[in-house]
């Protein structure tokens, strides 16, 4: 795998091992975040949803980082909530109950919006808030042994700090019904309505794929793969109008004008590598 002998990347937040989170760091700038409560399925509660939200906030400002991998261990990529941890919200007053949904609506965005490539890897079930890990991700890669669902309803709750990112992903009209059905589904449906990328036959492939897109990634240069990352969150609900068109012109405009894209124009006329493939 393209981690190369990984390690916690200097300046980031140290490993909580009660959190259920391990975070993974290469040389090369490839983070890895592994959900590692295998004998739990990598379910959620406060100790998890801090720790992912310090390790994203801490990615989103760490110098050399260049792509990042969600994966976990054992036979789930996450279950959800986890019930005790559920059944002690459900005890709470409403204001306390609204101090944890929002640090849990925090946690995804700030997945949401790292600036750098995000990779989810599914190679088990993903229910609940583990879908809203997929879906926040910017590429989703998943095996046959991947599983989806939306099952809050099941138990008189909803998917909703999840929801923007899910309906982004799969739209509306499935939201609709994946959202009050509950019912679980197959990674090749989940291809078909575009919670995951592409489906790979096993873990094995699952693997040789990630490393050919990080690969892929580490080609690009870092600030244009971050600045068209922001342009899409720009662009994602606007009309394509006078004001939209001079957005993208001074979006192209401001990025060509930078020291990277001069590096990257000049290396391609003289048929050499730019700096960042050094």
């Amino acid at each position: 795998m393209t981690t190369e002998a990984p390690d916690v990347a200097p300046g980031l937040a140290p490993p909580e091992p009660e959190a259920g989170v391990r975070l993974e760091f290469s040389p090369s700038g490839l983070a890895v975040v592994t959900l590692a409560k295998p004998e739990k399925h990598n379910c959620f509660d406060e100790l998890t949803i801090d720790r992912l939200s310090t390790i994203f906030a801490d990615l989103a400002n760490q110098e050399g980082v260049r792509a990042l991998l969600v994966r976990a261990e054992g036979k789930s990529f996450s279950a959800g909530g986890d019930l005790s941890w559920m059944r002690r919200q459900a005890a709470q007053v409403f204001d306390e109950n609204l101090t944890d949904a929002r640090a849990l609506a925090e946690m995804f965005r700030t997945l949401d919006q790292l600036p750098i490539p995000t990779i989810a890897m599914v190679d088990g079930p993903a229910y609940g808030g583990g879908v809203g890990l997929v879906a926040c991700c910017d590429i989703a890669l998943a095996t046959p042994q991947a599983a989806f669902a939306l099952s809050e309803v099941k138990i008189g709750l909803m998917p909703a700090t999840i929801a923007p990112y899910v309906m982004r992903a799969i739209g509306v009209r499935n939201s609709r019904r994946y959202f009050q059905t509950g019912e679980r589904f197959d990674a090749a449906e989940a291809l078909r309505i575009g919670l995951i990328s592409e489906l790979l036959p096993d873990a094995v492939a699952l693997e040789h794929r990630a490393d050919k897109l990080v690969e892929t990634i580490f080609l690009n240069a870092p600030g244009g793969v971050a600045r068209a990352k922001s342009l899409v969150a720009e662009l994602e609900f606007l009309p394509i109008e006078a004001e939209t068109l001079e957005l993208t012109a001074q979006a192209i405009a401001r990025r060509r004008a930078t020291p990277e894209a001069r590096e990257g124009l000049s290396a391609f006329l003289e048929k050499r590598k730019p700096a960042w493939q050094l």
